[in-house]
């Protein structure tokens, strides 16, 4: 910091330095391995739990999401796993015990596929498997990827109970799910019904609404007209709509569900009329004089599709006309049916029927559609189902010349179903025109393959049948529990989240409990042979047996209900074994994670006392997956939601806003950017970024977080640097400083409240972004700026005691503070200064900040003071621009300040040191013409002048009293330091 002359000694050794092992350069790469392996060796999360044996600290519990055991970390997880994380600590770091036990999601389809593809690959069948050892493989499966996964969420810096986690397949997990389910058995709300469900042809099994997305799918459209075989008493109303024959034209997208049409529905509010074709080509579908009714609205479009030229409306028609009308199915009385088709086709009303597309018309297969059911269900017309589709979305052997046509093959790609159909339709002049249409269609979200609806024998539990348990505090049925809890009992983050859900809840139909799979919990029930569903001795419900039940499961697995003689076993002595059937259905997976409230938070002892969890947090999809289910299932068992607060994140996408996949190359791996940049980088991309909303990440992204991460270490090493040596003998009581050290106090006081604030209501993002703009700007370029003269050359002065006092309280405020975002980093900076054992940051407390810091007077006078320095830092980048000047110490401006009050404040103040002049006049004259001003600063010039004087030998400040004392080149401060 001096210049060598033969007059004057050098002075640097003689300069407070800083001092300090800590390197600019992470590594973290390289680094974070060691600090994961030191956290397992001294047990901070045992220790943690071990503080709160006195029970002075309040329970805070994260219940984890349980991810799939199959896989490698996508950059979703990681987003997940780290928000999770940062709740976590930053609650233990506010006071609480802050549990977090992960979980793993283990039965399921996924890895049932993936031990089928092994036997495939060996030339062997699954059906030829024993069960109980096809399920031992899919377990062995599950735990390889459990192994995995843990150490790659360890990786992250996640913390958690890693020796314990729960898994779905334990053993406890499967006796507690089976008795779940048992609870709606023995509640009433468990049924088994025959209704359309999602069904996947490629997977074999019904699916629910939480297992399918959207994609656009090419389908065929085709426009039936439906002969009127019977007028009944419109005959009469209308006698001259029924001078020639006529048809009722359907539109509808899945041809293949044709053969099972049981109604036409329509909409009394939808204006209809009786159209008739006055020109056509001869060879067109729909010929000259052939008579239809369409909406209104769609005749045009309709008559268009068909390549109909000309046509006139016969007649309007109102409802009445169309109520009575009987119609007649396509292929009835067609040769070679047997008659299969030939029943009446009623026409029904239905306020799903509108005339935005199509013919204003719904063509109505009670087995293939949720309206159709509904509707089929509302006129009590359940025995005029059909059961015409098998699993594989074939056609079944009775169905006459479709039978073994599949609409989608075993890879999900079309078949033949819909082109056989269409080809009848056309051979038996049962269609007017047909295309094709891109729409958005339902596919299941694991085989990506589309789904069909399929009329098949499942287990519901209903959600408006009241639950006879007696826990009605938030309602009678699970539909009106889950809808007040979401109003009364949680907390959504973002709000948006609650309106998702509630309006999922207020219009669902009943939940699908059941899946035709092997590897699953079992739907732990009997059936009465020969009884009907609707018989009330149909279910077998004995709570002797259910115990039973639970405890085989609790001792062996679910694997026992598989095994041979389960039946006779489970039944006991009080009931003849030969009388009822054993259910082999396993249960949705979604029912396995919805239980996990039991076995988890009730039954663990890290879990919590009323088995409700302070927070789930999951991405935004979750809302028709695990908080859906996790509601349904708690309303269900225990009256209400199992948590108080539900935060929900966004979806991951590139740097453009693309959706990442391996086909685009633009999928971002965890484990590179840990091994480029280190986890604590992925780390701060996730506290930088809004994740309620979908965020971005690629190259460039990661590149501006790093360099974040630069500035913000830089800081710390300075701290560090500066405290070297630092001790309690050292420190100054807040009250004896100067003011610029109680204004950093007053700072501190308002960010502690903005970062607790934060963590409370998981605000990542307005923590870390108001402490990198106190660091980087109040400290950094503001009071470091400052001090550094202080540090570097007073003496012991009550200057720098202060400001190494305020840097030993601003370290122990940003590590804590950071601690649960930067968590390798920020152990890395305790541990450069509190080195040991059992030293950890992680292992404190944010600590208390006096509420007496808080000086909202000295704040605003320093707001001013902040003001006048901006205009003359700028006025000085000018001279230095201008090469005038090298350093601000070259300069000893003159500052004309017009409000007295501000003029005031800067005279009470070292206005010299905060600008980093060596000198400097402040003036109430007027502002002169030549002086520097800036717009947003009203009432400030600075006009330049060079500081009189020689450069002091040791600070570098231009003084007239230099060489004047008794160390050579030295001005007097830097005189009495050396003396």
């Amino acid at each position: 910091m001096c210049a060598d002359t033969p007059e004057t000694p050098d002075y640097k050794d003689t300069l407070n330095l800083p001092q300090t092992d800590f390197p600019m350069r992470a590594g973290l790469p390289k680094r974070e391995p060691a600090w994961l392996d030191r956290w397992n060796e001294i047990g901070v999360y045992d220790r943690l739990r071990d503080k709160a044996k006195d029970g002075s600290r309040k329970p805070f519990t994260l219940h984890d999401g349980p991810p799939y055991a199959n896989g490698h970390l996508h950059i979703g997880h990681a987003l997940n796993k780290t928000i999770k994380d940062m709740i976590v600590r930053s609650h233990q770091m506010m006071g609480y015990d802050s549990r977090y036990v992960p979980g793993w999601d283990c039965h399921g389809l996924p890895i049932e596929w993936k031990i089928e593809e092994q036997y495939r690959a060996k030339g062997k069948n699954k059906d030829e498997v024993n069960v109980v050892d096809f399920r031992r493989e899919c377990r062995a499966f599950a735990d390889e990827w459990v192994d995995i996964q843990r150490e790659e969420f360890k990786r992250l810096g996640i913390t958690g109970n890693w020796a314990d986690p729960y898994l779905t397949m334990d053993y406890h997990a499967e006796a507690v799910i089976s008795d779940e389910f048992m609870k709606f058995l023995m509640n009433g709300t468990l049924y088994q019904g025959s209704k359309p469900v999602m069904w996947s042809p490629v997977e074999k099994t019904a699916l629910a609404e939480a297992e399918i997305e959207y994609h656009d799918h090419k389908s065929h459209t085709i426009w039936v007209p439906f002969k009127v075989a019977n007028a009944g008493e419109g005959s009469d109303q209308f006698p001259n709509l029924f001078e020639k024959p006529f048809s009722v034209v359907i539109w509808t997208t899945t041809p293949w569900t044709i053969p099972s049409n049981k109604a036409v529905a329509y909409n009394p509010k939808i204006n209809y009329g009786l159209y008739e074709v006055t020109d056509a080509a001869p060879d067109n579908w729909a010929k000259r004089g052939d008579r239809y009714v369409l909406a209104t609205n769609l005749a045009e479009d309709v008559f268009n599709a068909a390549r109909v030229e000309k046509y006139k409306l016969i007649s309007e028609l109102g409802s009445g006309a169309l109520a009575d009308l009987t119609l007649s199915h396509p292929f009835a009385g067609i040769d070679g049916a047997n008659g299969f088709w030939d029943y009446d086709v009623p026409m029904i009303d239905g306020d799903h029927v509108t005339d935005d597309a199509g013919t204003g018309f719904v063509h109505t297969a009670p087995s293939h559609g949720a309206d159709d059911y509904e509707c089929f269900v509302k006129r009590n017309w359940l025995d005029r189902m059909t059961h015409n589709v098998g699993e594989e979305s074939e056609f079944l052997p009775h169905v006459p010349f479709f039978a073994g046509l599949k609409v989608f093959n075993h890879k999900g790609k079309e078949d033949k179903a819909n082109a056989a159909v269409i080809d009848k339709l056309v051979e038996v002049g049962g269609i007017i025109a047909r295309g094709r249409i891109t729409h958005s269609y339902p596919h299941s979200w694991r085989s990506k393959a589309p789904v069909i609806f399929r009329n098949t024998p499942q287990w519901f539990a209903s959600v408006d049948k009241e639950v006879g348990d007696g826990q009605d505090t938030y309602g009678k049925t699970i539909r009106e529990r889950a809808l007040n809890s979401i109003d009364q009992l949680v907390k959504w983050t973002p709000q948006t989240g609650r309106n998702r859900l509630y309006s999922m809840i207020e219009s669902r139909p009943d939940w699908v409990l059941s899946r035709q799979r092997a590897w699953g919990v079992p739907l732990t029930c009997f059936t009465k042979k020969g009884a009907l569903p609707t018989d009330p001795d149909f279910l077998l419900r004995d709570e002797a047996v259910n115990k039973r039940i639970f405890a085989a499961f609790e001792a062996e697995g679910a694997d026992c209900w598989y095994e041979e003689g389960a039946k006779e076993r489970f039944l006991g002595n009080d009931y003849n074994a030969e009388e009822w059937d054993q259910v082999f259905d396993v249960l949705d997976v979604w029912f396995d994670s919805g239980s996990t409230h039991a076995f988890v938070l009730r039954d663990r002892e890290d879990g919590t006392e009323d088995g409700i969890a302070d927070v789930y947090m999951e991405g935004t999809d979750q809302h028709r997956g695990w908080f859906h289910s996790s509601l349904l299932q708690a309303c269900g068992t225990k009256g209400r939601a199992p948590y108080r607060n539900v935060v929900t994140h966004g979806f991951t996408l590139d740097e453009k806003g693309n959706k990442m996949s391996k086909s685009l190359g633009n999928t971002i791996v965890p484990e590179e950017v840990i091994k480029q940049y280190g986890a604590d980088i992925l780390r701060l991309w996730v506290a930088q970024t809004d994740y309620t909303a979908d965020q971005r990440i690629g190259p460039e992204i990661l590149k501006g977080v790093a360099d974040s991460y630069r500035r913000l270490r830089n800081t710390l090493r300075f701290m560090l640097g500066s405290l070297s040596g630092f001790t309690e003998a050292d420190r100054v009581d807040p009250a004896e400083m100067p003011e610029l050290e109680q204004w950093v106090l007053h700072r501190l006081a308002e960010l502690d409240h903005k970062v607790r604030s934060g963590y409370q209501s998981f605000d990542f993002q307005g923590v870390f972004s108001a402490i990198f703009n106190f660091a980087t700007v109040d400290l950094s370029a503001f009071y470091f700026d400052i001090r550094k003269d202080a540090l570097y050359c007073d003496g012991d002065t009550l200057r720098s005691r202060s400001a190494r006092t305020v840097l030993d309280i601003l370290f122990h405020r940003l590590t804590t503070w950071l601690a649960p975002i930067l968590v390798f980093t920020m152990e890395e900076v305790w541990l450069e200064r509190f080195p040991g054992d059992d030293s950890s940051v992680h292992l404190v407390d944010i600590p208390e900040t006096p509420a007496d810091w808080l000086n909202e007077p000295l704040a605003a006078k320093w707001a001013q003071v902040r003001q006048a320095r901006r205009v003359v830092t700028a006025a000085l980048e000018v001279q230095r621009t201008d090469k005038v000047i090298g350093a601000s110490l070259e300069a000893a401006p003159v500052v004309h300040v017009r409000d007295a009050d501000m003029l005031a404040a800067l005279k009470t103040v070292s206005f010299d040191d905060i600008c980093i002049t060596s000198d400097i006049q402040l003036t109430g004259d007027p502002l002169p013409n030549e002086a520097f001003r800036l717009p947003e600063v009203e009432g400030v010039g600075v006009v330049f002048e060079k500081a009189e004087g020689q450069k002091c030998q040791r600070c570098w400040k231009i003084l007239p009293d230099v060489g004047l004392h008794s160390h050579p080149g030295t001005c007097k401060r830097c005189n009495e330091a050396l003396s």
